[in-house]
């Protein structure tokens, strides 16, 4: 599995709407909801480099990376934005 297979199961996600789906129910919730569990986690990242093990941060790494996607989807962000910007900063 890479970031953008992730990216478009996320984009499928977006466009139907499974009701079954919590990626579904995350757009549902429109920008601001999404925005806030990305604060949320974000912060568990935080709490969990600093006073967790590896694997625990691993999994919080996660959780942030899968939210951060869907804000980007959200926003119509594609990854190869975030890419080509972290390529122009390194030259």
């Amino acid at each position: 599995m890479s970031l953008e297979w992730l990216y478009q199961v996320i984009l499928d996600r977006q466009a139907n709407s499974p009701p079954e789906s919590y990626t579904a129910h995350l757009f549902q919730g429109g920008l601001g909801r999404i925005a806030k569990k990305v604060g949320e986690e974000a912060a568990e990242t935080l709490v969990a480099a600093l006073a967790e093990d590896d694997e625990r941060l691993v999994a919080e790494i996660a959780d942030l990376t899968y939210h951060v996607l869907v804000l980007m989807a959200a926003r119509r962000i594609a990854p190869q934005a975030v890419q080509a910007e972290l390529e122009r900063r390194h030259r």
